[in-house]
């Protein structure tokens, strides 16, 4: 029976057996819908070439007043360098003292070049002024899931200061190497932190009940066996990871963890801490170490994936054969199993439509 995009997801995620092999990109880089799609919106892009829809949208959230007057936003404009990078600095200021960070952006990416906390203090300051929602707003994604209808999934990030959990977000507050320096110098103060980015975190999440999103992010790149041990992960990660994973479940949606590096020392313990499912399965010619037919024999019964294409090898240096071929060699890896969902193991800002093209075509031709 050939299902609709919409079940074809679904029933990937829930890790049972679709008609074919489903597929999405990692998001849709606004360099590429307007250097090589004329402009399309996300929608019109997936449609272009038949692609099964994963779109992006995160509740919207209101605070108090009373918070925001302590939490003042001071954002400069610091101009463009010679390489055509877009630079800033923020100051922002509360009632006992202020917070600075900087960063800068091109048409591909922003960064920070100076992290926000760069000491405990500035972390009791951040810790005791950072706003939490107290009302959560779903109208965006009720009318993203609307105009979607049953062309695919509507996906969430959560509410984290930073990205999808406590790890990855601290890393984002005070930078990764300081974190990991701070890990194995500082423990407690880290326990501390994670636990109260946690707090707010769960805050946040106790009003996404009703939420019409299918799915959420957490994780994050910081926690890749590329950058931490098995060790820290299970101390830095885990337990907190549990937690905020036990919320969203009771919320209802499906939670993907996000490992953009190596994951392959980290599978098990990925299964430990309540993950529905993982990505981005990154290959090793990607920087990753991903062996997929070697991670869906550990742990694809209990595990669905998404990605694992080298977006490079197959949309921006590639050619449509090698697409097609990248695609059958995913699949290969993973049919035993099931719950997979063929993606690029991360962005992509250059590549030939027709790559695209044909990574949808092939995976059409891999039937369950």
């Amino acid at each position: 029976m050939t299902m609709t995009s919409r079940e074809r997801l679904l029933t990937a995620l829930n890790n049972g057996r679709p008609d074919r092999l489903p597929c999405q990109v990692h998001g849709w880089m606004p360099n590429y819908l307007e250097d090589y799609l004329n402009g399309m919106d996300w929608f019109e892009a997936y449609a272009r070439f038949g692609m099964d829809h994963a779109i992006y949208v995160s509740p919207t959230y209101h605070y108090s007043d009373r918070d925001m007057a302590k939490w003042q936003h001071d954002w400069k404009d610091l101009g463009v360098d010679a390489d055509g990078n877009q630079h800033w600095e923020e100051t922002i200021n509360t009632p006992k003292g202020s917070l600075h960070h900087k960063g800068a952006r091109n048409k591909y990416t922003p960064w920070e070049t100076e992290p926000l906390i760069k000491t405990p203090e500035d972390f009791d300051l951040w810790n005791e002024y950072y706003p939490v929602p107290i009302q959560t707003d779903f109208s965006a994604i009720q009318k993203a899931k609307d105009r979607l209808g049953d062309r695919g999934i509507i996906r969430s990030h959560p509410f984290s200061p930073g990205q999808g959990s406590p790890w990855q977000s601290f890393c984002c507050l005070v930078g990764t190497e300081e974190a990991i320096y701070m890990a194995i110098d500082e423990p407690d103060f880290v326990h501390y932190a994670l636990q109260e980015v946690l707090k707010k975190t769960l805050k946040a999440t106790e009003l996404w009940h009703g939420t019409p999103a299918d799915m959420v992010e957490t994780g994050g790149g910081a926690g890749s066996n590329t950058v931490i041990s098995p060790k820290m992960f299970r101390e830095f990660c885990v337990p907190y990871d549990q937690q905020q994973h036990t919320a969203l479940r009771a919320a209802g949606v499906k939670i993907v963890y996000h490992l953009c590096g190596g994951l392959m020392q980290m599978l098990d313990l990925v299964t430990e801490n309540g993950a529905d499912g993982l990505e981005t399965m990154t290959p090793p010619s990607m920087g990753g170490d991903c062996d997929l037919k070697e991670a869906s024999r550990r742990v694809g019964d209990r595990l669905f994936f998404i990605g694992g294409f080298d977006q490079s090898a197959g949309f921006e240096s590639g050619s449509p054969e090698a697409a097609r071929q990248l695609v059958l060699d995913c699949f290969e890896a993973t049919k035993d199993h099931a719950g997979y969902i063929a993606a690029p193991s991360d962005h992509f800002f250059h590549g030939d439509p027709e790559n695209i093209q044909a990574f949808v075509d092939a995976c059409r031709e891999c039937v369950y």
